[in-house]
C-alpha cells in the first residue's frame, strides 16, 4: 500500500484558491507528524507547511504564512493544505510528507522542517496564472 498519495493540484489564477489532500495509510499517519513541502523547477525542496501531534501551532513557511492553512483530519487519515490567494510564486510540485515525530514538549510532538522526513507522496503540481 501507498503510504502517502496527494490530490487536489490543478491550474488556477493569480488570487484563487486550491486545497490539496494527502491520504495515508492508516500505518504511517498514527502519530506521524506530517507536512508540505514544495520543488521548483532545478531546484530543491522547500519546507512549506507543518503540522505535529497534539496541542501546537503549526508551522508556516514566512512566504505562505497567513495564506496557506495545514490541517488533519484522524478519522480520516488524511493531511490538507488549504491555499488561498496563491501567487505565480507558488508554481511548484507540492509533496506530501510524514515523519515519525522527533522532538515533544509536553504533549506536543513535532518535526522540523529540514529534518530528513520518513515517507513522500508521489507529488502534485500546482500552476498559477499570473
Amino acid at each position: 500500500q501507498v503510504p502517502l498519495v496527494e490530490s487536489g493540484g490543478g491550474s488556477v489564477q493569480a488570487g484563487g484558491s486550491l486545497t490539496l489532500s494527502c491520504a495515508a495509510s492508516r500505518d504511517t499517519y498514527e502519530n506521524s507528524c506530517m507536512g508540505w513541502f514544495r520543488q521548483f523547477p532545478g531546484k530543491g525542496r522547500e519546507g512549506v507547511a507543518f503540522i505535529g501531534t497534539g496541542p501546537g501551532s503549526p508551522y508556516y513557511a514566512d512566504s505562505v504564512k497567513g495564506r496557506f492553512t495545514i490541517s488533519r483530519n484522524n478519522a480520516k487519515n488524511t493531511l490538507y493544505l488549504q491555499m488561498n490567494t496563491l501567487k505565480p510564486e507558488d508554481t511548484a510540485m507540492y509533496y506530501c510528507s510524514a515523519d515519525r515525530c522527533r522532538y515533544c514538549s509536553g504533549t506536543f510532538c513535532y518535526s522540523n522542517p529540514d529534518d530528513e522526513y520518513d515517507y513522500w507522496g508521489q507529488g502534485t503540481q500546482v500552476t498559477v496564472s499570473s
